[in-house]
């Protein structure tokens, strides 16, 4: 699904359709569901970060280890 939800040209107007196969189909009805969702934008007060940095630093904190290697 992420790669397709910024594929406005498909997803919106359908630009693309005769290049898609059953698996992009398939593919789309996610990104059709996740579209309410997505980009902070479509919400018309953007998110006070400051507030919502400790939420998501107690949840990197949960779900990562103090050191990533790549």
């Amino acid at each position: 699904m992420l790669r397709y939800h910024s594929f406005y040209a498909a997803h919106r107007e359908h630009a693309y359709d005769h290049l898609m196969d059953d698996h992009d189909r398939e593919m789309f009805k996610w990104v059709n569901l996740f579209n309410p969702y997505d980009l902070y934008s479509k919400n018309p007060t953007p998110p006070n970060w400051t507030e919502l940095r400790p939420y998501y630093e107690s949840l990197v904190a949960k779900y990562l280890p103090a050191t990533i290697k790549f």
